[in-house]
């Protein structure tokens, strides 16, 4: 007789975290539906290094206003596009992995098109696009997850990484890969791909107020009880 497996947990923190994190932050709209086609969404992210999200978004909304479609992007001069994107962290990058990935795309799919992930599971779809340069875990999850393909996938920034792992949640100093593929199967099951991009946003603002990579706000933070960390920062004090 196989025995059943016991709930994980890590799932209940997560729950109460959620509620802690509605709670401070409040709700979070999804995106509208033109930022939320997955090409978009590839684009956004790749382009996006160590650069806020409205910025990103602006970027990527002026490089489609622009050229019109994603395959003139591809085509257009190294040089040009690094103008085009003044506004990105490093932009000389941003450009060279845009082209690089929108690139590969259309060798791969004579468009930059991604309707075939659709058809494809989850993990499988997230691999096939690791393969285009550029696109790591984040920027696949993100793609499955925030996009109208609405997966249920973690979005991993360093905000989000940091958190789970001095929450106890992941092993200490894991990677990207490493903390998607410990924290997925905590993520409780009735959360569908609107809650998994929701949490992520949540948690994002955890980081940026509270649970900051430096010096961090242990004492007034939302999420105390549940952070191993936090609390013996605040006994030690």
């Amino acid at each position: 007789m196989q025995l059943a497996l016991e709930p994980d947990p890590r799932s209940e923190t997560l729950r109460r975290l959620q509620a802690l994190l509605v709670q401070r932050f409040g709700r979070i709209e999804r995106a509208a539906v033109e930022w939320r086609r997955p090409e978009w969404v590839l684009v956004q992210g790749v382009i996006g290094a160590r650069t806020k999200s409205e910025i990103s978004n602006a970027a990527t909304d002026r490089l489609l206003k622009r050229y019109g479609s994603w395959e003139p992007v591809a085509d257009a001069p190294l040089e040009e596009l690094q103008n085009e994107l003044y506004t990105q962290t490093y932009p000389n990058i941003a450009a060279e992995r845009l082209k690089g990935s929108l690139a590969r795309l259309i060798e791969l799919r004579d468009a930059v098109d991604l309707s075939h992930l659709a058809e494809m599971e989850t993990l499988e779809a997230m691999r096939w696009l690791e393969r285009l340069p550029g696109v790591g875990r984040k920027i696949a999850a993100g793609v499955m997850n925030a996009s109208t393909l609405n997966r249920r996938a973690i979005v991993l920034d360093g905000h989000h990484r940091r958190i789970l792992q001095r929450m106890g949640l992941v092993p200490p100093q894991a990677s990207t890969d490493r903390a998607f593929d410990a924290i997925m199967p905590a993520i409780p099951g009735e959360w569908n791909g609107g809650d998994f991009d929701e949490h992520h946003l949540l948690i994002k603002k955890l980081g940026q107020t509270f649970c900051r990579p430096a010096a961090p706000n242990c004492s007034n933070c939302l999420a105390l009880s549940l952070c191993s960390t936090g609390l013996e920062r605040v006994g030690d004090s």
